[in-house]
């Protein structure tokens, strides 16, 4: 059999795309597949660290940045005409990167324009809608148009009613090449206990200014009460490690299988509502503490959501504040294990039939 060579592009807004891309990479290194990585910023930063023997190409993004302040789905309608053109553009590049590098196999987090008729192309997405306070479905056929050039479509989730996506995978029909791959995350499930070494640990995340805002945020309610606690700061591209007062401890980046563990050593876990962070945390059935970027309606959904099913608390940032929301933390079950039944190693399975 011929190997494959597999390019794999994940989108760059945070490091969320590019984690969840993990295990789909080691699942096809072990299939011996020849894979490629495409990005750009943080996020590209994040799999240089964890697969250092690969190959990487710069592949520019839309360059669309998140507000100070209001919605980003408000942005992103104002902002279509800008998206488009950096979808055609990349659409043109790839061309340039199948010829240059002989790919067999695009697997695209998220970045639309990333299909070509000369090769399998394949459109990773837990999104087929947006949150928006008006012309969803108008965003949900805009989202279908592009998704239809790919010859697959895979979400990751699971299909049934239990499941952690909701609406923004599950309220509209999907198409015939679209396919739920179960909960995806570059950790295994905790089949060990570990004792506690923080009562809480705190991850940074999300593109800039929010990210910057948020982990300012939390470091100064940090110093009010009296825990020991990581913050992990979500900066790949550095290696820095501090700590500013008895008790806290600040790192700039911590790998997949350094992650897993301080997850596991952590009582409560403070993070975004990120749908990669969730699939993380559910993996490893942590309790959450969830505070959403201001203005990105797909985590304020998603918080919600989890909040009133009674799994998980939530505090807007204009609002937050750590020592009431631990008191309620302890009220929520936390996250749960979705079984996955092995269907990611299915779909990657089917590429080398």
């Amino acid at each position: 059999m011929l190997q494959k060579r597999i390019l794999v592009c994940p989108l760059d807004w945070g490091l969320g795309h590019a984690a969840r891309c993990i295990p789909i990479i080691r699942l096809l290194l072990k299939k011996n597949a020849e894979v490629i990585i495409a990005g750009e910023g943080a996020s590209l930063e994040l799999l240089k660290r964890e697969f250092p023997q690969l190959q990487f190409i710069l592949f520019k993004g839309y360059n669309i940045s998140y507000p100070d302040k209001g919605s980003m789905a408000v942005k992103m309608m104002f902002s279509i005409r800008k998206i488009i053109v950096g979808i055609l553009r990349e659409h043109r590049v790839l061309k340039q990167i199948i010829d240059q590098h002989k790919i067999d196999i695009v697997i695209s987090d998220n970045r639309y324009g990333l299909w070509n008729k000369s090769v399998k192309s394949i459109f990773i997405t837990h999104q087929l809608m947006i949150k928006t306070p008006f012309a969803e479905k108008a965003l949900h056929n805009i989202i279908l148009y592009f998704v239809k050039r790919y010859d697959e479509c895979w979400i990751p989730d699971a299909e049934g009613s239990i499941n952690l996506s909701g609406d923004l995978s599950h309220k509209y029909s999907i198409t015939e090449h679209t396919f739920f791959i179960g909960v995806l995350s570059r950790f295994d499930a905790a089949i060990e206990t570990l004792a506690y070494n923080y009562d809480l640990l705190a991850i940074i995340s999300g593109p800039e200014p929010q990210r910057s805002i948020f982990e300012k945020i939390v470091i100064e309610q940090l110093q009010r009460v009296q825990l020991k606690a990581l913050v992990v700061c979500g900066k790949p591209q550095l290696n820095q490690r501090k700590e500013i007062i008895d008790g806290i401890t600040i790192i700039s980046h911590l790998d997949s299988d350094e992650m897993r563990k301080a997850i596991l050593q952590s009582k409560i876990i403070i993070a975004r509502s990120g749908y990669s962070t969730i699939m993380d945390l559910a993996v490893l059935g942590k309790k959450a503490l969830f505070v959403p970027t201001p203005g990105q309606t797909e985590q304020e959904y998603l918080a919600e959501r989890f909040m009133q099913n009674k799994l998980a608390f939530t505090q807007t940032q204009s609002i937050f504040d750590l020592q009431e929301a631990l008191i309620k933390t302890d009220r929520y079950n936390g996250l749960e294990t979705i079984e996955n039944k092995n269907l990611l190693e299915k779909k990657i399975g089917s590429l080398f039939n």
